[in-house]
């Protein structure tokens, strides 16, 4: 199994502290069978992390990881939370794609989806890019209007849910919209967002246990598919998506 987003990384975000976590995290992925991770550190007002950087701390934690003798591969990426000069900093050199495909990732506030989202990712895709929102099922904005992913979603921007999202981890809301997300061929990845062994886990064995039951293994595939398809740079599977039907609610006199 791969990982495609994962704070493994030591000492850079609010993921692992030190080179020690990074292997209780590695040992951790090795139990549910994740053979490859892309570490994503954030970019965003609390954590400075470049391409430059992240390359070499790379390196450093898969020379660990030998040393250790644990069979994990970790590749180089990155969490960028959104904001108006990405495509400058990608052609600066400072943005990493996820191991240096056209795959990047984008990171919304938790709160809701800043007005320029839809013209950034038309830019970035004209730029060859193929920007992933991360987590959209925890955004307060999509799950109350989910047509706007929708929106984002029909104009080729991608989506990864986090397995523990979709285990309940975060609660039955964001549980629900994460069903949802799948039904409708809203979201292309499944990840961890592992930041820890403790409280953000990887929880991958448990999610496609879950995808498997609810929707049948043609999709757990479609999902496992499609992050070997992103590592090698190669065209992802996706489904014509669908709206979300939100429940009317009905008042009785």
């Amino acid at each position: 199994m791969i990982d495609i987003h994962c704070h493994i990384l030591p000492g850079v975000d609010d993921g692992a502290k030190n080179v020690e976590d990074s292997i209780t995290m590695a040992k951790e992925a090795v139990k549910e069978g994740i053979h490859t991770i892309i570490a994503t550190p954030h970019l965003n007002n609390h954590y400075d992390n470049r391409k430059i950087e992240i390359i070499e701390k790379v390196e450093e934690l898969n020379q660990n990881l030998q040393a250790a003798n644990i069979n994990v591969k970790i590749l180089p990426g990155q969490e960028p939370r959104i904001f108006g000069e990405i495509l400058a900093d990608f052609e600066k050199g400072d943005i990493q794609t996820l191991n240096d495909s056209q795959y990047l990732f984008i990171e919304f506030p938790s709160s809701h989806v800043p007005r320029y989202t839809e013209k950034l990712l038309f830019d970035l895709q004209v730029k060859g890019l193929t920007p992933i929102i991360v987590h959209p099922e925890r955004n307060a904005e999509l799950i109350e209007h989910p047509d706007v992913l929708y929106n984002l979603v029909e104009k080729g921007t991608l989506t990864q849910v986090t397995a523990s999202s979709l285990c309940g981890y975060f609660g039955k809301k964001i549980k629900n919209f994460s069903i949802q997300l799948i039904e409708n061929n809203l979201t292309h990845f499944i990840a961890s967002d592992a930041h820890n062994v403790i409280n953000r886990s990887f929880k991958m064995e448990e999610a496609f246990d879950f995808i498997e039951s609810k929707f049948g293994t043609d999709y757990a595939y479609l999902f496992k598919e499609n992050v070997e398809l992103l590592i090698d740079g190669k065209n992802i599977m996706r489904e014509i998506p669908t709206t979300i039907k939100k429940k009317k609610k009905f008042l009785f006199f």
